[in-house]
């Protein structure tokens, strides 16, 4: 039996402005489980050579897990995770990232970690300057296999709003 890409359709991804109420919680479908050689990596591509995170006897000697991740690597992991339910646009129409805030390092990740996300929607409101287009913000944390949060952010983006039924250009 032959297989054909028609057997496989794709699924529309994304959401739009309309489709976040405050309040709503996502709840992030794939997580991560860490290793060193994450850590070390992401160190050496953003030249972030701080020696807690590379250097096991400058990690041990000032009293520290000699196999602690990056946080930013955390970070930048639990935004990612976050992306496709918040802000990835439909059909590649993705608004603005508008900033992040209130970022806390809440526990260290440690290889062997896995690290989920959730997201909470917590603030929305129509754009003054773009109508096609509506302000959210999202509270988003990290958490490890033990239930700890690990990390804690708000952002927020511009996001499409549905565009009319009646206008395939999304004018009105």
């Amino acid at each position: 039996m032959s297989t054909s890409i028609t057997d496989f359709p794709l699924r529309t991804k994304g959401r739009y402005y309309e489709d976040f109420e405050v309040g709503q919680t996502l709840d992030h479908h794939w997580g991560r489980t860490l290793q060193h050689y994450d850590s070390m990596l992401y160190s050496s591509l953003t030249l972030s050579y701080a020696p807690i995170y590379q250097n096991r006897e400058f990690a041990r000697a000032n009293g520290r897990p000699e196999d602690l991740i990056n946080p930013y690597f955390i970070f930048l992991l639990v935004l990612g995770m976050s992306v496709e339910d918040t802000s990835e646009g439909v059909d590649g129409a993705d608004g603005a990232f508008l900033g992040v805030k209130k970022v806390e390092f809440l526990a260290d990740v440690r290889a062997g970690d896995t690290i989920v996300a959730r997201t909470t929607v917590v603030a929305k409101r129509e754009s003054n300057s773009r109508p096609s287009s509506g302000i959210v913000t999202w509270a988003t944390h990290g958490v490890n296999q033990r239930g700890e949060k690990i990390l804690a952010f708000e952002r927020t983006n511009l996001v499409s709003r549905r565009p009319a039924e009646n206008d395939v250009d999304g004018n009105e």
